[in-house]
C-alpha cells in the first residue's frame, strides 16, 4: 500500500477562520477528513501534519526517508523563504508534490518565489481545500 505524508506549514491550523476570502471557508480538520476519504477510495494511506515551526516540518521531512513513498507540502509561507526546507525535500529523495490553496502566482509578488517548487516534481494550486485529493491523485500517478 503507498504511503503519503501530507505536511501543511505555519497558520494552516487556522484554515476557516483566517482570510476565508483567499483561503476560504474549510477548515484543517475538514481538509483531513478529505483527505483520508480519498485514500480510502484509492486504496492508499495518508497521514496529515501540521506545525507552525521550521524545523519540525524539516525533521518530518527527514523522517518520511524510507517510510513514505511521496510528500505532499503546503508548507505555507515557508515556500517563500525557506531554503532549508527546499533542502531537506532535496536530501531524502522522495517524491514531493507541492500544493497550495490559493494561487502564489496571482498574488503579492513576494509570493511568486517558491523555493519549494524548484525541488518538487509539480505543483497544485489555486483550488482551496479541493486541491487535497487533487494532489493526492497526482501523486499516486506520479508514483505509478
Amino acid at each position: 500500500m503507498k504511503r503519503i505524508l501530507i505536511l501543511n506549514g505555519p497558520n494552516l491550523n487556522l484554515l476557516g477562520t483566517r482570510q476565508p476570502e483567499v483561503y476560504g471557508t474549510t477548515t484543517l480538520a475538514d481538509i483531513e477528513q478529505m483527505c483520508a476519504d480519498k485514500a480510502v477510495a484509492m486504496g492508499i494511506s495518508v497521514e496529515c501534519r501540521q506545525s507552525n515551526h521550521e524545523g519540525v516540518l524539516i525533521d518530518w521531512i527527514h523522517e518520511a526517508r524510507g517510510a513514505f513513498d511521496g510528500i505532499i507540502i503546503n508548507a505555507g509561507a515557508y515556500t517563500h523563504t525557506s531554503i532549508a526546507i527546499m533542502d531537506a525535500v532535496s536530501s531524502v529523495e522522495v517524491p514531493t508534490l507541492e500544493l497550495h490553496l490559493s494561487d502564489i502566482h496571482t498574488r503579492e509578488e513576494f509570493r511568486h518565489i517558491s523555493y519549494v517548487g524548484r525541488v518538487a516534481f509539480d505543483a497544485i494550486m489555486g483550488h482551496g481545500a479541493d486541491g487535497y485529493p487533487m494532489a493526492i491523485e497526482r501523486m499516486v500517478q506520479h508514483l505509478g
